[in-house]
């Protein structure tokens, strides 16, 4: 694979930036990579084991004659990012970001970006429960999607660029408007991760199923929900206060949903159970054979030796 682009910046060093330094690695799509980080702490971590070529101790440092700049930093924080590096943005260059909200991040990024850059959004639909410098891996983005999102008038050129090295770093990808992308999201990741946050949050609540129990019997759906609540607090506190529209709608038809199948156990009703958990157990199979997920017991989980 040849070099896509001579200098990489990646503003924050967590899971999907340390991700993307192997992957970029692995497919040799990036001349240089810089990186940073706001705490000290993960930027000495990132150094004491090499995850970028330089992480330099300000972002407009390692923004400045980058041909690529990606933010991975929490979408509440984008807009202050990107005035930051605004100055240091050298003419031509392409700047996007990895955020799990579009209509937002763009609304607080693109007025700061200057004339004769270009602003391409993406979302690689990608990650573990896991956050910080040590936690990436070359193989996370493989066989995934990742999403982009052409603003109106955006340089074609550009946005085929950074599909291809997307697609090197082992990604599907998609072009998508930014509100259909924050509805999709939000039915697909956000309203899910609401759901696992108010279910451990549940049986956080309920003093008659003890901590012990809830910990040793967990084998079940639970323990699902438990991994999706793991997730880093602050990228998921902003994903919600920036794609509320989108997670509200969502979460209200959710809402129905619950309280028609609250009414079939009442009424017990089983033809109504049986027939919604067939077409649920269909979505299932879709997942599966689209790639997305193996169908093997324990979703896919490597049993340990």
């Amino acid at each position: 694979m040849s070099v896509i682009y001579d200098r990489v910046a990646l503003i924050g060093l967590g899971l999907i930036a340390s991700s993307m330094c192997h992957a970029m690695r692995r497919a040799g799509v990036a001349g240089e990579i810089t990186g940073y980080a706001r705490s000290p702490e993960t930027r000495a971590i990132a150094r004491e084991f090499g995850l970028c070529d330089r992480v330099c101790e300000t972002a407009a440092e390692a923004a400045t004659g980058a041909d690529l700049v990606v933010l991975c930093v929490p979408v509440g924080a984008m807009g202050a990012v990107a005035a930051e590096i605004a100055p240091a943005l050298k003419p031509g260059a392409t700047v996007s970001d990895v955020g799990s909200v579009k209509k937002a991040v763009i609304e607080a990024v693109a007025p700061h970006i200057p004339a004769g850059v270009h602003f391409v959004p993406a979302h690689p639909l990608a990650g573990t429960e896991h956050s910080g410098p040590r936690s990436g891996f070359a193989e996370l983005f493989d066989n995934r999607w990742c999403l982009i999102v052409p603003q109106t008038g955006s340089d074609r050129a550009a946005v085929e660029r950074l599909e291809r090295f997307w697609q090197a770093l082992g990604s599907n990808t998609d072009e998508m408007d930014a509100e259909h992308h924050d509805l999709v999201l939000a039915v697909t990741s956000h309203a899910p991760h609401l759901i696992a946050y108010t279910m451990v949050g549940v049986a956080d609540d309920l003093r008659r199923v003890t901590d012990s129990e809830v910990i040793k019997y967990s084998a079940a759906g639970f323990r699902d929900f438990t991994r999706i609540a793991a997730s880093d607090p602050t990228m998921w506190r902003d994903v919600f206060l920036n794609n509320k529209e989108a997670t509200l709608e969502i979460l209200g038809r959710f809402t129905e949903e619950l309280f028609a199948l609250q009414r079939a156990i009442r009424t017990g009703d089983g033809d109504h159970l049986h027939a919604y958990f067939t077409r649920t157990r269909a979505i299932r199979r879709g997942i599966i054979e689209a790639g997305q997920d193996v169908d093997a017991p324990d979703f896919g989980r490597a049993k340990k030796a």
